[in-house]
């Protein structure tokens, strides 16, 4: 169905070298959808642009935690229909062992960067009005945390304040804002937390009945929220949890 094609839509995918990033550009370029694909891993970042399928795609390496990253990024864009905001790190750390230097590098990446890429795509005008949808990454845990969250979790849970505040300010530019609180799925984050505690994933297991996602199911969900078919949906978290 129409309302559910991407085709002639141009999308912005950040944190696209691997994860959900990764899988949200494959299954967009599967449904039509024209990419700019951007990381801070050139290598990673080339191995997703090969997986895209259709042509026209552009990866753009960028860390979007540097100012003139971000600008040259904005340099190379058209107008866009959509941004994925998937770009993120999770450190887990007991609340004893958290410094500044730790603190202030998780907000960075998972807060400031994309509050910051938001506001030079709206100064640069580079969203088109009336049929653009932001989506912006949560996780689940802002509702049920897990010990050792603290930076990640309060990291995303600012995202999903300020993507409400968003919602209400474009909504007279017809600009569509959302959040997906997503339960582990089996990424790379996913691996690293196993590694460092493998007792959290197994409570967080634990909590979600039909088991760990896949990044196919966040990524069609995903496909959903930049379509037609959303246009009437702004302002929500949406939980992905397995039950």
């Amino acid at each position: 169905m129409k309302a559910f094609s991407l085709e002639t839509k141009h999308l912005l995918i950040t944190g696209a070298s691997s994860g959900l990033g990764r899988q949200v550009a494959i299954t967009a370029s599967r449904a039509g959808a024209t990419l700019i694909i951007t990381g801070r891993n050139t290598e990673r970042l080339l191995e997703t642009f090969d997986q895209l399928h259709g042509a026209g795609h552009v990866s753009i390496s960028a860390d979007l935690t540097k100012d003139e990253d971000v600008a040259t990024l904005i340099s190379q864009l058209p107008k866009i229909h959509g941004v994925f905001f998937s770009a993120g790190t999770s450190a887990i750390l007991p609340a004893s062992f958290i410094n500044r230097e730790k603190l202030s590098n998780e907000i960075s990446v998972n807060f400031m960067a994309p509050v910051l890429l938001t506001s030079a795509l709206l100064r640069s005008k580079k969203l088109v009005n009336n049929d653009c949808s932001l989506l912006y990454m949560s996780t689940i845990s802002t509702v049920y945390p897990f010990v050792g969250g603290g930076m990640y979790i309060s990291a995303r849970a600012a995202v999903e304040g300020y993507a409400r505040v968003l919602a209400l300010e474009l909504a007279p530019k017809g600009i569509r804002v959302n959040c997906l609180r997503s339960g582990f799925v089996k990424t790379p984050m996913l691996d690293q937390t196993a590694r460092l505690s493998q007792e959290v994933v197994g409570k967080i297991e634990k909590q979600q009945p039909l088991g760990i996602g896949e990044p196919e199911d966040v990524a069609n969900t995903a496909v959903f929220y930049f379509a037609d078919a959303s246009r009437w949906i702004s302002g929500t978290n949406l939980i992905l949890g397995g039950g």
